[in-house]
């Protein structure tokens, strides 16, 4: 009678998007990074890790105001051969990198721009992730 009284409640499944364009993928990428903690933001970060060699691949987005700083980016990726990709909006760099608050109804809140984000651990290896590499060429 036990086995009766126990009801089996299934995990919604989170089905994987269809990754169209190279955007989508970075999206996908960083929401992965971001449940293992492999999200680097900020200049001052960013260029520490890039210098170390830790960084894997930098996202920079091209509404960046600064030219100093998009020239500091591009240089220290240049020399340590790490991969470089351009965002269009930093606001849309900072939601995607976890710099907003999340509302009742899912929507981003209080959206921060990111001019700079780095990657150290892509956490789980998927669809968008093979997608970005492939536009890299790697």
């Amino acid at each position: 009678m036990a086995e009766d009284d126990e009801e089996v409640i299934a995990q919604p499944v989170e089905e994987e998007e269809e990754v169209t364009d190279l955007m989508g993928a970075v999206r996908k990428v960083l929401k992965n990074a971001l449940v293992v903690d492999g999200v680097i933001r900020g200049l001052h970060e960013v260029a520490k890790h890039i210098d170390a060699s830790k960084a894997q691949v930098v996202f920079l987005a091209e509404s960046c105001n600064e030219p100093t700083y998009k020239k500091l980016v591009q240089g220290l990726c240049l020399e340590k051969n790490i991969s470089l990709i351009d965002v269009p909006d930093n606001k849309q760099l900072g939601e995607w990198a976890g710099l907003c608050k999340i509302d009742n109804d899912g929507l981003p809140r209080k959206v921060v721009g990111a001019s700079c984000v780095a990657v150290t651990d892509f956490g789980e290896e998927g669809q968008a992730y093979d997608y970005m590499m492939k536009y890299l060429g790697k």
